[in-house]
């Protein structure tokens, strides 16, 4: 049995804290890296909001965390950088992350991959170069081939979603099938032939 807890406007402003929450941590990220002159590019769910906002506002879906790529031989600079804005440095089961705060869940964290490596082994595709990304609303964003890319290599229900979402507002279309590497491409076809899954 589910018990209500909050209704109305308490409801309402639970759900706007926990939108804000993920973008205040994006800025502060951003501005902490930034200022240490350490390279990264935001991917994820917040580089989709971010590509997908430019076309249609109304079709930016909300993400629950931080997602950022690192150079690996930077990650000491970016723990300083990162730790003196309030973060905590975690590496767990093969997953490096720095929670939003000593108590933070690692809901609350910003989730780093490296640059040139498979996030796993059996994935298709290495995570791009960080210099593949442009500054989009004050924040360095991987450039939106890449991020078709990761989303195809990785093709959880999550980044099948996300592709749709890009699909529908028109950032990806039939001529970016022949732009993927050749083990891509039918899932991008899939996905364009199939846009309501």
């Amino acid at each position: 049995m589910v018990t209500i807890r909050y209704t109305g406007d308490a409801l309402w402003d639970r759900i706007e804290r926990a939108v804000q929450k993920v973008k205040d941590r994006l800025q502060r990220v951003a501005q902490a890296l930034d200022a240490a002159g350490v390279p990264y590019a935001v991917v994820g769910g917040n580089a989709v909001q971010i590509w997908v906002a430019q076309m249609d506002e109304a079709a930016v879906r909300n993400t629950r965390d931080v997602d950022i790529i690192l150079n690996r031989d930077t990650l000491p600079a970016a723990t300083r950088a990162l730790e003196q804005a309030g973060f905590v440095y975690q590496h767990v089961a093969g997953t490096t992350m720095f929670l939003d705060g000593p108590d933070a869940k690692a809901i609350d964290a910003v989730h780093v991959v490296f640059a040139g490596e498979k996030v796993r082994p059996e994935y298709l595709e290495a995570v791009p170069a960080i210099d593949d990304a442009e500054t989009i609303k004050g924040v360095r964003t991987i450039s939106l081939e890449s991020l078709v890319t990761m989303k195809l290599t990785l093709f959880r229900l999550k980044d099948r979603v996300h592709l749709m979402d890009m699909i529908g507002v028109g950032l990806i279309d039939q001529t970016w099938v022949e732009k993927q590497p050749d083990e891509l491409r039918s899932r991008l076809q899939e996905l364009i032939d199939n846009p309501d899954g």
